[in-house]
């Protein structure tokens, strides 16, 4: 692997191998990254995800979710219209916040794909247990990015990889649709690389802000 998949200028080296499968540490964002001789067919991960049990009224599931909701509304002007990116097939970020009286868009490669979404800018982008799935995380969050309007909102949760003595047995490394792995620096190194604020207000959950004054970019 020659530069980081994450934040690009950084020289991974070999961590090690688990379960048949070769993974790389950036020293400079920390981020963790499954080879991609490794990663699946796009067919296989669609329908692994089908596997996945995210119903939109499951109260546990809702329970999970404030994890990011609680925060990102609270910090939301009233009316505020977002895009839930990564939504599934079971959009219940986006019902939780639309009954907190926000319009949320939906995008999503495999369930919702309708690219004409990516072509507006949003008061806050959400994008919850979807960026361990990027295969070229760097565009993506450069997409996301450019997606937030000047003064608004990127809302991120994924779990954090922070204990490399457990990680061959970690219940996230052994999804198979799971190819990087984030710690909270390097969700503040993607922050901080482009200018922005964050903050952690609560486990596996990262909200970076756009600074007010910069100026409108296009969309990836």
């Amino acid at each position: 692997m020659r530069t980081c998949r994450v934040c690009v200028w950084g020289f991974p080296a070999e961590l090690g191998t688990f379960g048949g499968h070769l993974y790389w540490r950036c020293p400079e964002c920390q981020a963790t990254l499954l080879d991609p001789v490794h990663y699946l067919p796009l067919a296989e991960e669609r329908a692994h995800y089908l596997t996945h049990k995210n119903d939109v009224d499951d109260p546990g599931y809702r329970r999970f979710l404030e994890r990011v909701a609680g925060p990102l509304r609270s910090r939301l002007r009233q009316g505020a219209s977002g895009l839930d990116y990564g939504c599934g097939p079971g959009p219940a970020l986006a019902a939780m916040l639309g009954e907190a009286g926000f319009s949320v868009a939906l995008y999503d490669p495999a369930f919702a794909p309708d690219r004409n979404v990516l072509e507006r800018s949003y008061d806050f982008v959400t994008c919850t247990e979807t960026a361990e799935h990027f295969h070229d995380p760097a565009a993506e969050f450069a997409r996301l990015m450019a997606l937030v309007v000047p003064g608004g909102w990127l809302a991120i949760m994924t779990c954090f990889q922070t204990d490399d003595a457990r990680f061959g047995h970690w219940h996230y490394r052994l999804d198979p649709t799971h190819v990087v792995f984030y710690r909270e620096t390097t969700l503040a190194h993607i922050a901080a690389a482009a200018d922005w604020s964050w903050v952690c207000p609560g486990k596996d959950v990262v909200l970076m802000q756009r600074p007010a004054g910069d100026r409108v970019r296009d969309s990836a």
